[in-house]
């Protein structure tokens, strides 16, 4: 998948994003999504360090597995899901 190769290796849980992160770009929202991907955290260790709910971190997947890292960015995030709707 091309955007684990742009995202690079996630060796370990210092190479995450701080468990305080507020603002989620798309590069941080990938790294965690690659980290889960690699075991180097697991889905649910991930969604307590970031304050996430399992259905926000599985959408991050769907999405960047579907569309590579474009399909991160928040803006872009109905038009996936009306597309995602219409193939249904």
């Amino acid at each position: 998948m091309e955007w684990l190769d742009a995202v690079g290796p996630i060796a370990s849980l210092d190479s995450l994003p701080p468990p305080d992160t507020k603002r989620w770009v798309i590069r941080r929202k990938a790294e965690v999504v690659a980290a889960v991907r690699a075991g180097v955290i697991s889905l649910e260790e991930a969604c307590r360090r970031y304050t996430l709910s399992i259905e926000e971190f599985l959408s991050w997947q769907r999405l960047v597995e579907s569309h590579g890292l474009p399909g991160l960015r928040v803006t872009r995030l109905q038009d996936y899901r009306e597309q995602d709707r219409d193939r249904g």
